[in-house]
């Protein structure tokens, strides 16, 4: 079964063709992100607009690119939600009217469950039941995935996301947009035991993640020094910063993992390909005897396979959405549409 999917939920346009869920065609990704760095994040309007411009043309080049013919696909699949309206409500409309042109189903998927579905198209062995900790822009999620249509959400932020708070410090630190990349590249230049930034964990028997205190409290470190004139060492804050988040990130997904007797890990979202996030979380696994699986970094960006890939598990297991899908921002995960 062939699905050619749509993903749109921010400012990556992608379209990909997925072949039974696992076997990735073509997945191709347009970012923009040389056009929203000036402002130093998403601007939902011109993500709206870009996608609208861009969309028809990444649909030309991935059935160029796989030499297949609209004739060739099974199925439409397309992320609905969460993410910003405007930019869904694109890639939901092309879906719909392809669908409806080509007389073929329309599959809407969980963008949060598509990046978990990332790791199918990795890993071809991979089944549920595993825990996944997806990290990105706007979620920080502890998820079970009891099976392909059965997630339950152990832990999630309280505030804000792991993804929001690099951004947010790397904007401060002057490292610029997006924040995930600019703070991994300067942490390696820096001291992650220079400053002792805190680590909240909450609750012990509970799996929710919080880092706005974090975030305040860098901003507090360099107010204090920009106060008393001193010299600010942006690599040691940028790799203290990172550490603190991963090492939360790692505690509480292993612990979570421990409390359910879960033997197999995943890790999805844009900030799982952080570098230090794979290797302390290697090492954590190791250390308990876990199997860890994550995607390769293409697979962890916003894009197209992946929701191709839950469309598919969708549509085996629950058919076809109807032409009344519609975006819903603040979708919640598990919710069957």
């Amino acid at each position: 079964m062939k699905i050619m999917s749509i993903e749109t939920s921010c400012d990556e346009t992608s379209v990909a063709i997925v072949e039974d869920g696992r076997k990735i065609i073509t997945n191709r990704i347009y970012s923009q992100i040389d056009i929203h760095q000036k402002y130093g994040g998403v601007v939902p309007e011109i993500a709206s607009r870009n996608h609208v411009i861009k969309l028809p043309y990444i649909i030309d080049e991935a059935l160029e690119e796989s030499g297949l013919s609209l004739g060739d696909i099974d199925a439409i699949g397309v992320a609905n939600g969460p993410g910003l309206v405007g930019a869904l409500l694109i890639g939901l409309s092309t879906a719909k009217a392809m669908a409806y042109s080509l007389d073929i189903p329309l599959i809407g998927v969980h963008h949060i469950e598509g990046h978990i579905a990332a790791n199918f198209l990795q890993y071809p062995e991979l089944e549920p039941p595993f825990l996944t900790l997806v990290v990105s822009g706007g979620h920080s999620h502890l998820v079970l995935v009891k099976d392909y249509q059965t997630f339950e959400v152990l832990g999630k932020t309280r505030d804000d996301a792991a993804g929001e708070a690099f951004d947010k410090v790397s904007r401060v630190l002057g490292l610029g947009y997006p924040g995930g990349p600019a703070i991994d590249e300067a942490s390696k230049k820096g001291n992650a035991s220079a400053i002792d930034f805190p680590r909240a964990f909450l609750d012990k028997d509970r799996f929710d993640f919080s880092f706005s205190g974090l975030k305040s409290s860098v901003l507090n470190y360099l107010n204090r020094k920009k106060m008393k004139d001193e010299v600010i060492n942006v690599n040691d804050v940028a790799a203290s910063f990172q550490m603190a988040v991963v090492e939360v990130l790692v505690a509480k997904t292993i612990a979570c993992a421990k409390s359910i007797n879960m033997k197999t890990i995943c890790i999805a979202g844009g900030v799982s390909s952080n570098s230090l996030l794979r290797e302390k979380m290697t090492e954590a696994a190791a250390t308990e005897g876990l199997a860890l699986y994550f995607p390769a970094p293409i697979l962890c960006t916003d894009n197209a396979a992946m929701i191709g890939s839950m469309a598919y598990y969708n549509y085996i297991n629950g058919g076809a959405s109807d032409l009344s899908l519609n975006a819903i921002p603040g979708l919640k995960i598990g919710t069957r549409i």
